[in-house]
């Protein structure tokens, strides 16, 4: 399901109970200096990242000051994060000139420890290759670095490589939990693009065989992705950046199916198998 962009007014582009993905929460936050945002979702757990700008972060008591260093946009520096437990109570304080940030979540049934992942611990992840239009960088955020202090939550930042390309190739999809093959994690991605007007196509294709969906996404777009094969490719000339929530069913790791078309392809692709094993 494609979401336009769209003032959400700091209310959740995708709520807890969601129809298409119910095991994900996202909203977009913009304040200016000064203002404050507070929050709480009962049964998710969640991860605070400014898009841009710095915000002081306060979890039950608990302070992480100065969260988020970039400027101008997605591009303007590396990503910061703070780890939020299910049900805490968050204060957000603007302490930059202004900031949009990102509340990514998974619906969990555990209360476990607050923490903050800065700069300098980001897991960081390249592959492809020009020559296959495949390559991409990955900023895991809360990746497997974090995985024994997270429930089901998986945060990513991912970055096309040059101009144009794809991503999310070969095609695969984890709808299903049938161990060790797939597991059921939702999806839900927010994209940007550089320069802003760029543009790109995101498809979904629910069943091997068979013609499926696809939708324009531009500046802002977010999709939920419930099932299906799901591809996405920027239009050559332009750099593509999204926003990777992922929410698993049992588990914290993703287990990935390829569809069987074109699962060869992953023998083509330079450092594939190493950016698989990253999502843990």
């Amino acid at each position: 399901m494609h979401i336009a962009p769209f003032d959400n007014k700091n209310v959740p582009i995708v709520d807890a109970g969601d129809s298409t993905v119910p095991l994900n929460y996202f909203n977009i936050v913009k304040l200016n200096r000064g203002q404050v945002f507070e929050y709480q979702v009962p049964g998710y757990e969640t991860c605070i990242v400014p898009a841009t700008g710095t915000v002081d972060v306060e979890i039950e008591g608990l302070a992480f000051p100065a969260l988020g260093n970039r400027g101008e946009d997605v591009w303007d520096g590396e990503p910061e994060g703070v780890y939020v437990p299910v049900g805490a109570k968050v204060r957000m304080t603007c302490v930059s000139e202004a900031t949009e940030t990102f509340i990514a979540g998974a619906k969990f049934d555990e209360v476990l420890e607050p923490f903050d992942v800065r700069a300098d611990g980001i897991d960081l992840v390249q592959y492809g290759s020009d020559d296959t239009k495949t390559h991409r960088k990955i900023k895991h955020i809360l990746g497997q670095k974090q995985h024994g202090k997270v429930g089901r939550l998986l945060v990513s930042e991912l970055f096309t490589v040059g101009a144009g390309g794809w991503s999310g190739f070969p095609s695969h999809k984890h709808d299903t939990n049938r161990l060790p093959d797939e597991t059921r994690h939702d999806e839900t991605y927010n994209f940007r693009f550089k320069p802003n007007w760029g543009s790109g196509v995101q498809m979904l294709q629910r069943e091997e065989g068979k013609s499926g969906d696809a939708y324009h996404i531009v500046d802002g777009s977010t999709v939920c992705i419930d099932n299906g094969y799901h591809p996405c490719a920027v239009l050559p000339g332009y750099e593509m950046y999204y926003f990777t929530i992922l929410g698993g069913l049992t588990q914290r790791s993703l287990v990935q199916f390829f569809q069987p078309t074109h699962a060869y392809q992953i023998e083509t692709i330079p450092g594939i198998k190493d950016m698989v094993a990253k999502f843990k």
